[in-house]
């Protein structure tokens, strides 16, 4: 099972990107594509049009919600982050990935990288 981060989700919408062809493979070879409630709500801000929307849910077999053992999960990365600024959004949805058993595809692999426990997509 792959977490979709918002930049994934994104450029999946993109014809012929890197992104669009390894989420087309990913999909012919039945791997489920989840995401979290935290990146939906960061891909439906925008901007962003109803067929895009529309497509993006269609690739989704589930949005996990953030909860509360991701909370705390995320409550935990945060902290051995050291609590640096920029680093809560991040911890959220390394943190459902975590609690879900997900991989999490990004292309900002340097930024998820200081999760322990959060296991990335090799590119």
């Amino acid at each position: 099972m792959i977490l979709l981060d918002t930049n994934i989700l994104i450029f999946a919408l993109v014809p012929d990107s890197p992104e669009s062809r390894q989420v087309m493979k990913w999909l012919e070879e039945e791997v489920p594509l989840v995401t979290s409630t935290i990146v939906w709500y960061e891909f439906l801000c925008g901007p962003v049009r109803r067929e895009h929307i529309e497509l993006a849910w269609r690739l989704l077999t589930d949005v996990f919600p953030f909860g509360g053992e991701e909370s705390q999960v995320a409550a935990n990365l945060y902290k051995q982050a050291g609590r640096k600024r920029g680093v809560k959004v991040d911890a959220m949805i390394a943190a459902t990935a975590i609690a879900n058993g997900a991989v999490l595809a990004t292309r900002n692999t340097g930024d998820f990288q200081r999760f322990p426990g959060l296991e990335l997509v090799k590119w």
